[in-house]
């Protein structure tokens, strides 16, 4: 599997939709790299700063239940690809937008309620390790370490950089 985790950046709330993760209007630009700059422009949380250097930094996502639902779109998981963010951790997410992140060969991991909790409580200074089916939460001088299960069919998107690549050495 390619090289997951680094950098996360928490957002504690529970059914972030696809529209805060990237509004609609932006749906129109022809390149994954002309949404870069709206990540999460309209997420409304607490203290969140879609602007800041530690969004600009992150790699990783950690989140609570029913991440991406709202609309289907892959422009809310192409915005992730084109800001360096190769991995969403949370407590569940809706479905279509867990498909679209293993298509684009992102990392969705599904964590209980209780060790989200656990994570979130070392703070907002994290970097995430991941290693096959474990991954390691490091923050506060502390570390956390959490198994994972992925599908075969969804390890192996994963495993080959997303769908198209997928297709691409099978067919």
């Amino acid at each position: 599997m390619k090289k997951f985790g680094g950098p996360a950046i928490c957002l504690d709330r529970n059914d972030i939709n696809t529209d805060e993760i990237i509004p609609a209007k932006y749906l129109t630009e022809n390149s994954k790299e002309a949404l870069k700059p709206f990540i999460l422009e309209d997420l409304s949380l607490a203290g969140f700063d879609p602007a800041s250097e530690k969004m600009r930094n992150a790699k990783v996502v950690i989140t609570r239940a029913n991440f991406g639902c709202g609309s289907s779109r892959e422009h809310a998981v192409w915005v992730f690809e084109v800001n360096g963010i190769n991995m969403v951790i949370a407590e569940s997410f809706a479905r279509i937008f867990r498909q679209n992140m293993f298509n684009c060969g992102l990392l969705a991991v599904e964590l209980k309620k209780e060790e989200i909790d656990r994570i979130f409580a070392l703070g907002d200074d994290l970097e995430v390790v991941v290693d096959e089916t474990e991954l390691k939460v490091k923050g506060d001088g502390r570390e956390l370490t959490f198994s994972f299960e992925l599908n075969p069919f969804d390890r192996d998107l994963v495993t080959a950089g997303g769908w198209l690549e997928y297709a691409n050495s099978k067919y």
